[in-house]
């Protein structure tokens, strides 16, 4: 099913797109039940188009939502210490001469 695969990600987005705006896990877990909330509340819509209808809104809010700087981890790419501290390339030991 199409329907469940965009749902799923559509939920994940929007638990990623919270921690964002909010990276203390004590802080986020309220907001995450909140979330789970609204995604149980439309569980049970079967009709196409009003799926149709509450994913366009849904993609729409996160994208309202979005945040401008959102937080990457400080090792990952584009986080502040990526790459920082490269070792520097293998180059093979000097040949000693006799």
């Amino acid at each position: 099913m199409a329907t469940t695969s965009i749902v799923k990600s559509l939920y994940r987005r929007s638990l990623k797109l919270s921690l964002d705006w909010c990276i203390r896990r004590d802080v986020w877990r309220p907001q995450a039940l909140n979330i789970r909330d609204l995604f149980e509340a439309n569980r049970d819509v079967r009709e196409p188009r009003q799926l149709r209808i509450i994913l366009q809104e849904a993609e729409e809010a996160l994208e309202r939502w979005k945040h401008p700087d959102p937080y990457r981890a400080p090792t990952a790419p584009g986080g502040s210490k990526y790459e920082r501290n490269i070792p520097p390339p293998f180059t093979d030991p000097p040949v000693p001469l006799h």
